[in-house]
């Protein structure tokens, strides 16, 4: 350790190659590393063999749609990992400072990325600190809103440390270094938040989902390529049908759609004052079962009023007011000064002198001219003022800080020199009057309710009590108990700001979606590790770019709304992975039978192609849909929705199968080309017709659709029927034909709209 003269150059020299300088090392990553990373997955590896198979049959439209698709998925997700290391950026500009240093037994200014450990340094007001400090001499008020999100400055003594980050707002005091960079407090946040990352789930959503297309689709390939070699089909064929296979089974619009329904539910949360920085944060809201709720500034105002007051020796409570805020100055902008002026409704006091708030002394003072007398007001720590009258502090003050208040004493010297105590005043951070309410209704809605304080377990208690919330409180200790159901703990308190990265992972891995609500420095990882981080009104840039969402109003009004748009997104999103996967269903097995029953390929590339582009049109208007919030949280269910699926698709197929049958019948002349006409128009019809049955839990009629999603049915089955009766890109069929198609699918819908009310209500699809 250093001695009073601090270190010498060589000394910091050695240390400075040593450690490194006093920043936060920030890992770069380019952008041919960061495609890359995007493009090696099993969802990417389909995308890219379909490609690759495309441009080998000289498909260049084909190729180039997928490409588009793929191309713009991988943007989407850099764009996303940029939000995660801005936030680190912006921690790393929180040290690019000055520090008054004393090296060689002089006081220098320098650059605080040459400051190291062991350093004596100097701190005082306005100073912001730029590293962690053990003080050893002196004493400051410093300001951690930046790192706490707190309104109140904290008072730090000699034997405390004040963390980088901090800003000194009151006295001066003179410590050792005993952390930089990344070591520091500041600096390890910065490593948390880019390390932290919820679970991408509705990425393992869409790979669940595909890895059932992927079976059934490599199963009906191996028959389909081996009865089409059997028969002497040419080799084209046979590459033919595995890509139109292999198109059929991925759902390649699938995240490009999703990623769509979120941006435009974000473009209306944002008319709503709700800011969305990470789409999947705003889908995953619509699963969130937990939400961690920071105390300060949520459920309170983070602003001090006067909470009481109980006289002592003064006649009401009128009169402690007064004295207090005699001893009280706007001019120091201090948060209890200003409490107390704004709730004395009396004029000002003529006063002869001021004494600001001193840490060392604990109290305020000031010399009122009064009646001609003389008269001296002390307001402060009512310890330090019950010394001063040379009394025990009153019996009231458990009483009052058992529910959290922050007491004061006041008393006056009546100019004989004798100190008398006229009462105490409490303040507290207020309840927001529609916090109790807003509570309610989130638990109406099915989420379960966490508050985090930095209180202690009394405190937490008295405000979990104010607040409506039911549970037992537990400390950091004992957060195991969070894991479980009904009758969990619904309070966690004495919280530092390392543990709330810790909730978030407990909770998680308890099989929970969490939201976290924060505004400081240290809320930041854990809004980053929550699926649902959401940085408040007040929130630092740090916090914000943490988040995946912004509320620029205060409270907890906003949630709520994020909540309930985020569950109709859901309902959209859950509309177009039951209708891509009926169709997913419904394709490959009407393609594979048909080669079956005439030995050659049914249908080509190019209509495939056609068929996607046509089927994705429509789909991305499903984005659009009137939906309804549900009740209760949201989640994916894999296994129920290719249930659902299958249970629309069999009807849906049925009716394909029976039209492939009568074509042949009722049009003998026709050839393969027709065949093939017919079998595009019967998969453009069904697609129509099963987005309206499955966007909906009721009977397909009681639910009006979108404006949007009606209009671009009727254009592509329009466009898809001039095609086919002109004989563009395909072969002409007669009209009569055309309405027997559309007929036979209508029928088919109508029989699978009877059978999914009641699938979808047993396996709770579109319901709650």
């Amino acid at each position: 350790m250093p001695g009073p003269q601090g270190l010498t150059s060589a000394q910091a020299t050695r240390l400075l190659e040593t450690i490194g300088p006093n920043a936060v090392p920030l890992k770069h990553i380019g952008l041919a590393e960061r495609i890359l990373r995007k493009l090696w997955a099993p969802v990417p590896w389909m995308l890219e063999a379909t490609i690759i198979l495309e441009f080998a049959l000289a498909k260049w439209l084909d190729a180039t749609i997928i490409l588009a698709v793929l191309t713009l998925n991988t943007v989407l997700g850099i764009i996303q990992e940029r939000r995660a290391e801005a936030a680190v950026e912006l921690l790393r500009t929180r040290l690019e400072i000055n520090a008054r240093v004393l090296r060689d037994g002089t006081w220098t200014l320098m650059p605080a990325s040459r400051v190291v450990p062991g350093d004596v340094i100097h701190i005082r007001v306005g100073d912001f600190v730029p590293a962690d400090l053990l003080l050893q001499s002196g004493t400051v008020m410093a300001d951690q809103s930046a790192l706490t999100g707190e309104s109140l400055p904290v008072s730090r003594g000699p034997e405390t440390t004040v963390y980088s980050g901090a800003t000194v707002v009151r006295g001066e005091a003179t410590g050792t270094v005993s952390a930089t960079g990344a070591a520091t407090y500041f600096g390890k946040t910065a490593e948390l938040v880019g390390s932290s990352a919820p679970t991408a789930h509705l990425e393992n959503v869409v790979l669940r989902i595909v890895r059932v297309f992927i079976a059934v689709d490599l199963g009906l390939a191996v028959v389909g390529t081996t009865h089409l070699a059997a028969v002497g089909a040419p080799i084209a064929d046979v590459i033919s049908y595995a890509v139109i296979l292999l198109l059929a089974s991925v759902p390649v619009a699938m995240p490009a759609a999703f990623a769509l329904a979120g941006a435009l539910g974000a473009k209306h949360l944002a008319t709503m004052g709700i800011l969305t920085t990470r789409l999947t944060a705003l889908q995953d809201a619509a699963s969130l079962s937990v939400l961690c709720i920071d105390k300060t500034g949520t459920l309170t105002e983070n602003r001090l009023a006067v909470n009481a007051v109980y006289p002592i020796r003064a006649t009401n409570r009128e009169e402690v007011l007064r004295w207090a805020s005699a001893a009280s100055d706007a001019s120091t902008q201090d948060p209890i000064d200003l409490a107390i002026l704004a709730a004395d409704g009396a004029p000002p006091q003529d006063r002869s002198s001021f004494t600001p708030f001193d840490p060392s002394t604990k109290r305020s003072q000031a010399t009122v001219v009064s009646g001609g007398r003389t008269i001296g007001v002390a307001k402060g720590a009512p310890h330090v003022i019950a010394a001063m009258a040379g009394e025990e502090p009153p019996p009231e003050l458990g009483s009052l800080a058992s529910g959290g208040a922050r007491v004061l004493a006041v008393a006056i010297d009546d100019g004989n020199g004798t100190w008398r105590q006229l009462g105490l005043v409490a303040l507290a951070d207020r309840i927001r009057p529609e916090a109790a309410g807003l509570l309610t209704r989130l638990t109406g809605l099915g989420i379960r309710v966490i508050m985090v304080t930095g209180d202690s377990a009394a405190t937490a208690a008295a405000v979990a009590a104010q607040v409506g919330l039911e549970g037992s409180v537990v400390r950091v200790d004992g957060l195991a108990a969070l894991a479980g159901g009904r009758g969990s703990p619904s309070v966690v308190a004495e919280v530092l700001p390392q543990d709330k990265h810790r909730i978030v992972q407990t909770l998680q891995q308890a099989g929970h979606v969490v939201g976290m609500t924060g505004d400081g420095v240290n809320d930041a990882p854990a809004l980053r590790q929550a699926e649902v981080g959401i940085a408040m009104e007040a929130a630092t840039d740090v916090a914000k770019s943490a988040a995946g969402v912004i509320l620029v109003r205060g409270g907890l009004t906003d949630i709520v709304g994020l909540i309930e748009e985020s569950r109709r997104i859901h309902q959209r999103s859950l509309t177009y992975a039951l209708n891509v996967s009926v169709k997913k269903l419904e394709v490959p097995l009407l393609l594979t039978v048909g080669v079956l029953a005439f030995g050659q390929l049914v249908f080509t590339p190019l209509l495939m192609a056609l068929l996607l582009l046509a089927n994705d049109v429509v789909s991305m208007m499903i984005t659009t849909d009137n939906a309804a919030s549900s009740q209760k949280p949201n989640t994916w269910n894999v296994r129920r929705t290719i249930s659902g699926a299958l249970v629309v698709a069999t009807p849906m197929l049925g009716s394909s199968l029976a039209l492939l049958w009568a074509s042949g019948q009722l049009w003998p002349g026709g050839g393969l080309d027709q065949l093939r006409t017919v079998i595009f128009l019967t998969l453009v019809f069904s697609s129509q017709i099963t987005t309206y049955v499955v966007r909906t839990a009721l009977p397909a009629w009681k639910d009006r659709p979108s404006r949007l999603l009606v209009a671009a049915s009727v254009l592509d089955a329009a466009a898809a029927s001039a095609l086919a009766l002109w004989g563009l890109l395909m072969a002409p069929v007669p009209a009569a034909l055309l309405l027997l198609i559309l007929a036979a699918t209508a029928a088919g819908g109508f029989t699978a709209d009877l059978l999914k009310v009641p699938a979808f209500r047993k396996l709770k699809l579109h319901t709650g």
